[in-house]
């Protein structure tokens, strides 16, 4: 068909739905077993076979295959589903069937088909294409069945996140993107200019959440964070989602037990929603079976001992890098804690364990299977005089933290929180070499397109 016919193709109407055929989506075909659909997508590929056009059409909730047999068209039906591009959008109306044999058990069998917009040489091909390739055209990257599995395995961890902390009495309270102060330490900073002054781009909403559980109680904030890192590792991005929990009255022990319980929630929710698109991603399912409460708890005092026992020259003092981490995840098959770290290797506002003042209260969640750090938190300090002195010992400035100070001041109270990355985590369930998969427009050292 050539592209004048097309054009006249495309310039007609779409089709009025009627009652009497309704548009369905893909993933609730089961229900339309002998009846007439009308399915609005896209071609995602096809093959022909003489008489036979074979077309998988997706809609975006899934794939089916749709069989175009030339007796049971018009002749014009025919040439377009023969001439049809990939990625051409599509309307097409036919009669669903159970067939065993094609993904999610049933096909389509054609009637009619509408060309909406036509896709003239498709750059991704059902070939090999190298990373950067890709990620240039990650806008049309995410129409493939595994990006697709990945971004849906995502929501479903997005949305377990928010209703473990919604059923469970926390609020979800917005903490601000743009902020004066730092979090986690000035040096991986994003600074801009908010008018006349200085602004950085948020490390996190911890700060702003801990101010928030003095007035709610339980709260959490969920957003994008920012961090500077010059780094090329395959955990690392430079914008990335964390959900952050902050309660009152909870100290570490109290703490690690949502973490376990939270991640455990997690974990099952994609088991019982998206096994089916775990299995496209060929993942081992059995070891996501395994993570379930309660998890392990080593001291930093005993992965120093760990580390060394495997040759590792590790000083005490430290903190974990990428490959230690990695070394530690190989002697469990869940994910477990690391906590006391040394203070000094950790942010100025945990609070110290006032048995052994050279330790932090605090625990970091690491995934097994290599995937490393996925949680980071701990008990704050609630006390005036020493969160000041952490401050100063900082060279951080006072007039920047002069608010944080004050929660100190009015009502102190024992309290506790941490962070969960989404997209470290969705690396790990879904078992995923690099983090550029987990998300759907990543920022990566270098890369600000598309």
């Amino acid at each position: 068909m050539d592209t004048e016919q097309k054009e006249m193709i495309i310039s007609e109407e779409v089709p009025v739905v009627t009652e009497e055929i309704p548009v369905v989506q893909i993933e609730n075909i089961a229900g339309y077993a002998g009846k007439d659909v009308i399915l609005q997508g896209w071609l995602y590929n096809k093959r022909s076979s003489g008489k036979l056009q074979f077309l998988e059409i997706r809609d975006g909730s899934g794939i089916i295959q749709g069989v175009v047999f030339k007796k049971d068209v018009t002749p014009e039906v025919f040439q377009l589903a023969k001439g049809l591009n990939q990625e051409s959008s599509i309307i097409v109306t036919g009669t669903v069937r159970e067939e065993p044999r094609s993904e999610g058990g049933f096909e389509l069998s054609i009637k009619d088909l509408k060309l909406v917009g036509d896709s003239v040489d498709y750059p991704i091909t059902p070939k090999e294409h190298g990373v950067e390739f890709l990620m240039d055209n990650r806008h049309l990257w995410l129409r493939s069945k595994r990006q697709h599995a990945l971004m849906r395995i995502r929501a479903t961890i997005i949305k377990a996140c928010r209703d473990f902390f919604d059923d469970r009495g926390y609020i979800l309270i917005d903490t601000p993107i743009l902020t004066p102060s730092a979090c986690e330490g000035s040096t991986t900073l994003f600074g801009t200019k908010y008018f006349e002054q200085d602004a950085f781009l948020a490390q996190s909403g911890q700060l702003y959440n801990e101010a928030n559980a003095m007035a709610f109680g339980k709260v959490y904030c969920f957003g994008p964070t920012f961090r500077a890192e010059k780094s090329r590792t395959r955990r690392h991005l430079m914008e990335f989602w964390m959900i952050e929990p902050e309660m009152a009255y909870y100290d570490l022990r109290m703490n690690l037990e949502v973490q376990e319980e939270f991640v455990e929630y997690v974990v099952q929710q994609v088991l019982k929603h998206r096994r089916r698109e775990l299995e496209v991603l060929e993942r081992n399912i059995s070891a996501l079976e395994k993570v379930v409460r309660p998890f392990p708890r080593v001291s930093y005092d005993e992965c120093v001992e760990i580390l060394r026992k495997k040759g590792v020259e590790f000083p005490w003092g430290e903190d974990l890098g990428a490959e230690h981490e990695t070394l530690l995840t190989e002697e469990f098959d869940k994910p477990f804690f690391v906590h006391r770290f040394p203070a000094a290797a950790k942010a100025f506002y945990m609070k110290r364990d006032p048995e052994r003042p050279e330790v932090a209260l605090c625990a970091d969640m690491l995934a097994p299977e290599g995937y490393g750090e996925i949680i980071g938190g701990g008990q704050r300090e609630d006390n005036h005089e020493e969160l000041l002195k952490r401050i100063q010992e900082h060279n951080l400035p006072i007039e920047a933290y002069q608010w944080y100070l004050d929660i100190r001041k009015y009502g102190s109270v024992p309290h506790s929180g941490f962070g969960l990355g989404i997209e470290r985590t969705v690396a790990w369930i879904c078992g995923l070499h690099h983090i550029r998969e987990t998300i759907p427009y990543p920022r990566v050292l270098n890369r600000l397109y598309p």
